[in-house]
């Protein structure tokens, strides 16, 4: 299984980027895709999940109404769009992949199954 995370920068605050992690390796439709976030020195925080039928689920501190996520059943991607950057949204962001047919808690990393290797964002004031 691979999870290909691309769409890092540098951008600056009120700026907006586009993550994007293509998934290989794995039953697409059978897994709850989901962004974390690891700023240097802290715990990997969750952001958002997304489920097969395009349900979604938040960390309404980390997000606030200026992230989405999405996903491409056809094309085996999740998306996260961050709109309004703010400098304390520098950090790795990383996506993660959890086989559904189990009891799942979004936010706890401890869930998922897989990860893929990370993406810097780092927003400049």
């Amino acid at each position: 299984v691979q999870l290909q995370a691309s769409g890092g920068g540098l951008v600056q605050a009120g700026g907006s980027l586009r993550l994007s992690c293509a998934a290989s390796g794995l039953t697409f439709s059978n897994y709850v895709m989901a962004w974390f976030r690891q700023a240097p020195g802290k715990e990997r925080v969750f952001v958002a999940a997304i489920r097969w039928s395009g349900s979604v689920t938040y960390n309404p501190d980390s997000v606030k109404g200026r992230f989405t996520i999405s996903r491409d059943n056809a094309k085996n991607t999740v998306n996260l769009q961050m709109n309004s950057l703010k400098p304390e949204d520098t950090a790795v962001y990383y996506c993660a992949a959890a086989e559904r047919f189990k009891r799942l808690e979004y936010s706890d990393h401890a869930t998922y199954d897989y990860w893929g290797q990370g993406t810097q964002v780092t927003v400049s004031s």
